[in-house]
């Protein structure tokens, strides 16, 4: 049986795999909205803390290895996941909205194809070159 391979020597993730990340990361965002709407949460609290983790870019005034170790972690479900879990089980409301903005958060940068970092700089991810250097752009 034959298979086709898509290679791709950035590491990116193409074609149907990219856009079902993407479409993955519009329903999470979708989703965390929804659920924050759903939960009463304040949309002022939403707003001031919406952009939070991208304040995570500081860390490549550090080089870009350091930057991509703080950026994906500020940006990775891990962490927003694990505080989710404790805000449902130690019923608090307050680490409950952190979670589902910072969820929330992810899935929009996803949706609009910014993604995951790789140490060679900023505009390498796993969706692909970003910015004005990026393939098509």
């Amino acid at each position: 049986m034959s298979e086709t391979v898509a290679t791709n020597a950035t590491g990116a993730a193409t074609g149907g795999v990219k856009t079902l990340l993407r479409l993955e990361g519009l329903t999470l965002f979708a989703g965390m909205v929804v659920l924050y709407g759903a939960w009463d949460g304040s949309w002022w609290i939403f707003a001031m803390l919406f952009l939070a983790p991208d304040l995570s870019f500081l860390a490549y005034l550090s080089g870009p290895r350091t930057g991509a170790l703080v950026y994906n972690a500020a940006h990775s479900y891990m962490a927003p996941v694990a505080l989710l879990t404790l805000g449902f089980g130690f019923e608090a409301p307050l680490t409950l909205s952190i979670a589902m903005i910072w969820l929330a958060h992810i899935g929009f940068d996803r949706a609009l194809g910014y993604g995951l970092k790789y140490a060679a700089g900023f505009t390498f991810t796993h969706l692909g070159r970003i910015g004005r250097n990026a393939p098509g752009a």
